[in-house]
């Protein structure tokens, strides 16, 4: 972002709650770049930013729609040769679209295919869907749904139709305990060829109104400056100013570069609001270049971390997705034929497969028991962490470890508090007693006497645990840079680390299982467990060593140990190589070599890539999708914007930079239909993830809820859609339950938007924060902020208390009245927008009422992410 010509900060206020990022645009304003900030309030980002646009909360779609439109109809971008050559060569803009799709412009705002579904609370497990989608008719003419996007694309739904079989039909296959028959490898090659299909048509004239650069160009025609003031409530003035930003500041020698945060995920439509930015980006030319691309800004020093070696229920190591029932996956090569994509370079996924069972089950796994892949465990449906909610709340889960989390003051809490009542176990384990560790006896509902702590059957461990400065390991930030920290100071009393509680958990469930003679216990039996730390002293604890598990998840030979790999090219599908996580592998490629732990700048001035320091996956790449940083014959695009380029004599790829390519295949290679791999795609194609090597400006699979963005409103919104007949997502999901119940569209009782967010002093629900007394001192108490023109409209002064209520419950907080709020002109309705941090809890040194009570159980239906960041209330004195 240093190198950034122009910075975006939209769906975040990156000055204030990610401070130590924010330094990097900074340098690029201080090299001359522009800041733009685009937020409903006006924060310390839009302090330091050349343009503000304030926009209401929800809206985005609409408003990177406009810019999608504004710059297909500019001047500069019809007439620039660099911007036709990128989107030609580089994405999907040419290819043509099956006959059959119909888009919003042609149904009223949704997409053909849309199905009716049950869903919600009618069957166990609960997916929560409304509706569904049958994307078989977004696909390239002439293949099928699911052909262009199987592996790392099953949304998070497990039921989705659209993301479900290779020919887009689901199974109700329940997992087995032995195989249905016998297994076709190893090796995978003549399993990943056979699912090779014909290459797509294409025009690259853009001509063919059926070509995905027509589409897009129709779809967003309706998003017109006016549109986009009246939708959003920027005046249009202020919006072309950032357009026509944006607009001058890419191209050859000039990129752009977007940042966002939970204010674009946490929405019913979040993913397509990054699809939005994604798609503006690759129109731009603005993705695998330096100071390009759209960087998600992570909460805290290893989300990133927990998402590459997941803490999801949908994907295994790596994105991969996780063997379910509700899909032919009965035998592993069930599951490859099915999830492998085979041109690109997840046509290796058979490799990252099978090496990711054999670090799991080691030597028992084996060619002729499909290497352990009938004692992996399988899921069943949706298991977010808000589906988990509902079910526990109907008794479905007798036991939960709460582990770094909290809950009781997590997305319409009181509802999730309830579930925690219907446990028969709970174990939760944090730095600090937690408003869940007491749910029991100290929620406003105990206290009350709504709820008696006698009537609790629920048995409450809690097991206090370490600070990140009492442990070894890796953070993995939002950069995707694994850096290792040190062990700084000992822990108090009997605080014990993640790691010595999972290894222990480990060991005892296999001592426990040792003696069973159980098919379905043999994955216990056979789990590879033994990370014994190498310090007496450290063993004596219990604790494990970091740096075998880093080796496990690097990966080494599996008939030699000692033997690391020096990365995911040296995996096998025959069972030679162990490996826990693919990306990963190349971290730690030999004793003594752990690549994470290295600190060593470039030199002052030097163009580069600062490539040892730490190490960024995959492969210690620090840009993605690099080879766009070249044009198609190899050539850097300009001098400025040099990063990785052909070279001529060595006959390979070099930069600054690690290519993110086949270091030998040159520009010149031309595709071979037919083959697997990246022998599929010709040397013109950067983004070797994708079955075709391009950038998906129309996305045929992978995504449930459409393959364009499209402007909806939340699923509480005091207005009607002003772009389509659709008012919300046909297909967000929704949890109908007792207090989960939903406001109508322009509600009277609920006029105002709300939106949630963050402060610099706090963390979250104030789990880490709240027990420290400097950090209580500079905010000790919960506010709404409101603008002047609302608090005169309510009668509410400053610092007056205020009760904010929703159709979940209600809240109390101080009112901050403040012109960083202001009201919104939305299609001739004045519309209040109030934001509320929500860092409060009944525990800790200062406490207050929890805003997430406020909020409902509702759902993006790819990632079953809830909508914290527009729904309706109203403020009134209390």
């Amino acid at each position: 972002m240093a190198d950034s010509d122009c910075v975006v900060v939209m769906g975040s206020n990156m000055a204030e709650n990610h401070p130590v990022a924010f330094r990097w645009p900074m340098q690029a304003k201080a090299k001359g770049a522009k800041i733009i900030h685009v937020d409903p309030r006006f924060t310390r980002t839009s302090s330091v930013a050349d343009l503000y646009a304030p926009v209401r909360a929800g809206s985005d779609i609409a408003f990177l729609g406009g810019i999608i439109n504004h710059v297909l109809n500019s001047e500069k971008w019809n007439n620039d040769p660099f911007f036709k050559t990128f989107v030609v060569n580089y994405t999907n803009a040419a290819t043509i679209i099956n006959e059959d799709f119909k888009d919003t412009e042609e149904l009223n705002g949704v997409f053909s295919g849309l199905l009716q579904s049950k869903g919600g609370l009618d069957e166990w497990p609960f997916n929560g869907f409304i509706n569904q989608y049958d994307g078989a008719s977004w696909q390239y003419a002439g293949t099928k749904a699911g052909e262009q996007g199987r592996a790392a694309s099953t949304a998070q739904s497990g039921e989705a139709i659209v993301s479900s079989g290779p020919e887009g039909t689901k199974s109700s296959a329940m997992p087995k305990a032995a195989a249905s028959k016998a297994p076709a490898g190893p090796p995978f090659d003549s399993l990943v060829t056979s699912l090779v299909k014909p290459p797509a048509q294409r025009d690259e004239t853009l001509e063919n109104p059926r070509c995905v650069f027509q589409i897009v160009k129709k779809h967003f025609a309706r998003y017109t400056p006016e549109m986009v003031e009246k939708t959003t409530g920027c005046p249009k003035e202020t919006f072309l100013k950032v357009a026509e930003t944006i607009l001058a500041n890419s191209g050859a020698d000039r990129t752009t570069s977007f940042a966002y945060a939970v204010a674009w995920t946490q929405h019913t439509y979040g993913v397509q609001i990054i699809g939005a930015c994604a798609l503006l980006q690759l129109l731009l030319g603005n993705i695998g270049r330096p100071g390009a691309g759209v960087m998600a800004l992570r909460g805290h020093a290893s989300i990133q971390g927990s998402t590459d070696v997941p803490t999801l229920y949908h994907s295994i190591q790596g994105y991969m997705a996780a063997p379910t029932a509700l899909k032919k996956h009965d035998t592993l090569e069930d599951y490859l034929a099915a999830e492998t994509l085979p041109t690109g370079y997840w046509a290796n996924m058979p490799k990252f497969v099978v090496s990711y069972l054999k670090s799991i089950y080691g030597d028992a796994a084996t060619k002729e028991n499909q290497f352990g892949w009938d004692w992996h465990p399988k899921i069943l449906g949706d298991h977010s962490h808000m589906a988990m909610f509902v079910a526990m709340n109907a008794g479905k889960v007798r036991g939960m470890f709460c582990v770094g989390q909290n809950p009781a003051t997590s997305v319409n809490a009181k509802l999730e508090r309830s579930g925690l009542r219907k446990l028969e176990w709970l174990v939760v384990k944090d730095n600090w007693i937690t408003e869940t560790a007491t749910f029991w006896k100290n929620a406003p509902e105990v206290r009350k006497g709504e709820v008696k702590t006698a009537d609790i059957k629920t048995e409450v461990f809690f097991v206090p645990a370490t600070q990140v400065g009492e442990v070894e390991g890796t953070f993995t930030n939002t950069q995707r840079l694994l850096q290792f920290h040190h062990k700084a100071a000992e822990a108090p009393g009997d605080c014990r680390s993640d790691t010595w509680f999972y290894y222990e958990i480990g060991k005892r469930l296999k001592k426990l299982y040792a003696q069973s003679n159980e098919p379905r216990d043999e994955g216990f039996k056979n789990l590879v467990w033994d990370y014994e730390h190498e310090d007496d002293n450290e063993r004596k604890k219990g604790e494990p060593s970091a740096l075998k598990i880093l080796k496990e998840i690097n990966g080494f030979q599996s008939g030699d140990p000692g033997k690391h790999v020096a990365g995911f090219g040296e995996l096998k599908d025959d069972g030679s190589t162990t490996c826990a996580s693919w990306i990963y592998s190349g971290v730690y490629p030999g004793a003594g070599k752990n690549l994470a732990d290295r600190r060593t700048p470039d030199a002052p001035g030097q163009p580069g890539a600062q490539l040892n320091w730490g190490w960024a996956w995959p492969a210690n790449r620090r840009i993605m999708y690099n080879r766009a940083s070249a044009d198609p014959t190899g050539k850097p695009w300009s001098e400025k914007k040099k990063w990785v380029w052909w070279d001529a004599e060595q006959k390979r790829w070099a930069g600054y930079d690690v290519p993110d390519y086949i270091a030998t295949k040159p520009p010149t290679d031309k595709a071979k239909p037919g083959t697997a791999g990246m022998d599929a795609l010709p040397g013109t194609a950067p983004f070797i993830m994708r079955p075709d090597g391009l950038g998906w400006l129309f996305v045929p699979a992978g995504l449930v809820d459409g393959p364009l963005p499209t402007h909806y409103e939340p699923v509480e919104s005091p207005v009607a859609n002003p772009l389509y007949k659709q008012q919300t997502s046909p297909v967000f999901k929704y949890w109908k339950d007792t207090g989960n119940e939903l406001a109508k569209m322009g509600d009277p009782k609920f006029p105002h938007v709300l939106t949630t967010y963050r402060l610099t002093e706090h963390y979250l629900a104030g789990g880490m924060s709240r027990w420290l007394p400097w950090l209580t001192e500079l905010q000790p108490e919960l506010f709404v902020e409101i603008s002047p023109e609302l608090a005169q409209e309510k009668g509410i002064k400053n610092l007056d208390w205020c009760r904010i209520s929703s159709p979940r419950t209600q809240v109390r907080a101080k009112a901050l009245v403040t012109r960083r709020m202001r009201p919104f002109n939305i299609d001739g309705k004045v519309v209040h927008q109030v934001g509320m941090p929500w860092h409060w809890g009944y525990e800790g040194l200062v406490t207050g009422d929890v805003v997430n009570e406020l909020t409902s159980l509702i759902a993006d239906p790819n990632v079953s992410m809830h909508e914290g960041k527009a729904f309706v209330c109203n403020v009134e004195k209390a």
